[in-house]
């Protein structure tokens, strides 16, 4: 029997507001569960450096495979030298490059390895790096997808994020997928918010991670065009959004001081084309080599699909966004369109958080997980660089 003292005891203000906090935290106490148990089943068969892994030949299993997975170490080089060209050839890796083609792995990413090396090193760090940014971007994701309203299962929604094939295996790696995307989700939601200058800083750092960042700044001119349309007013905060090529330029002026060269990321030898609509269905490209390419197509199907389905949304801004990164990406003469693509994934969640958070998804999700991860596995195996002498990334 519940008696007037149970009652008060559970109606006390104190224990409420306990019960309050805990409801809160428990879904970023589950993501970051999600995160790192997930993370760790990728590394399970080269932490326990097992040789055969579900028909997958292993020779001397560990965690290398991690490590080596491209361009993970290219950018432990970049943090130990800032692109510094005489650091480089003094560093002595094994890759046939030169110290210029550095460039093509923007700042930002290193700078947080070069962060925790001091306690971790390198190698650890550039996992250490790209986990804890993946942790940051399930809270926000969580954080965004509940604010804006946009599903009524956000920590579920959430959770199907984190496993589409090619995203589970570069928040595994040694990789900048995971900082980039959580630093355009913020941009993007302080710029729904009004806060232009806020929202421009984040996309400054967002283009020093990757260089399509600069596609906020597209995405952004093209939504104030449209507000500018419809209520003839201007808003001179609008002028934040110039610190995202501003952010870029601050990039570009590390390598003048650096490579003497303001233009050194367009003189990698690195950079992919862009040639044309669809180039990528070009076996004889340097970046394709290949015809098979049928999933890609599914992956243009799917983000056009999400662009489409956005069209009417009254959060303009993740319209615009969506657009500006599906056209470019149409013009990426790549094999690895996936990845491209991956900034992208967000937006087709919040286009299709209904189909996501569906039963019939649910079951078909759980029946493939297995699939995804061996999906996972095999790619690790194939997508090394070959490195024989690891003191150059110590």
């Amino acid at each position: 029997m519940i008696t007037a003292r149970k009652i008060n005891r559970i109606t006390n203000p104190f224990f409420d507001r306990i019960f309050l906090m805990l409801r809160r935290i428990f879904p970023y106490f589950t993501l970051t569960l999600i995160v790192c148990a997930s993370t760790l089943i990728v590394w399970l068969p080269f932490l326990l450096r097992v040789g055969s892994w579900y028909g997958l030949k292993i020779e001397d299993s560990n965690m290398g495979y991690i490590y080596k997975n491209f361009d993970g170490p290219l950018y432990i080089i970049s943090a130990k030298t800032l692109y510094n060209p005489t650091k480089i050839e003094q560093i002595g890796i094994e890759l046939p490059l030169s110290p210029k083609y550095f460039a093509a792995h923007l700042p930002l990413y290193p700078l947080m390895i070069g962060f925790f090396a001091g306690v971790f090193g390198y190698l650890k760090s550039m996992l250490f790096a790209n986990v804890l940014s993946t942790i940051f971007l399930t809270f926000f994701l969580f954080f965004f997808l509940k604010k804006l309203k946009i599903t009524e299962k956000p920590l579920l929604l959430t959770t199907v994020f984190l496993f589409l094939p090619k995203f589970l295996v570069v928040r595994s790696i040694g990789a900048p997928e995971s900082l980039f995307i959580l630093l355009i989700l913020l941009s993007l939601y302080f710029f729904l918010k009004e806060k232009y200058w806020l929202s421009g800083l984040l996309g400054a750092f967002a283009t020093a991670t990757k260089v399509p960042g600069i596609l906020l700044f597209a995405a952004y001119g093209l939504t104030i065009v449209e507000a500018f349309v419809k209520t003839k007013k201007i808003n001179w905060n609008w002028l934040g959004i110039f610190l995202i090529p501003l952010g870029l330029a601050a990039v570009f002026f590390l390598y003048s001081l650096q490579y003497k060269d303001f233009f050194a990321y367009f003189h990698t030898g690195g950079v992919v084309p862009m040639p044309y609509p669809f180039s990528v269905f070009n076996y004889k490209a340097k970046w394709v080599t290949t015809g098979w390419l049928e999933e890609i197509v599914f992956y243009f199907f799917i983000y056009g699909l999400t662009v489409y389905s956005l069209i009417k949304s009254k959060h303009r801004a993740l319209f615009y966004y969506s657009l500006v990164f599906f056209v470019a990406i149409l013009f990426i003469q790549h094999r690895d369109i996936s990845r491209y693509s991956l900034p992208l994934w967000p937006m087709a969640i919040v286009a299709f958080e209904r189909f996501f958070t569906s039963k019939k998804f649910m079951v078909v999700f759980i029946v493939l997980l297995f699939a995804v991860y061996l999906y996972g596995w095999n790619f690790i195996l194939f997508n090394l660089m070959p490195i024989s002498n690891w003191k150059p990334y110590l």
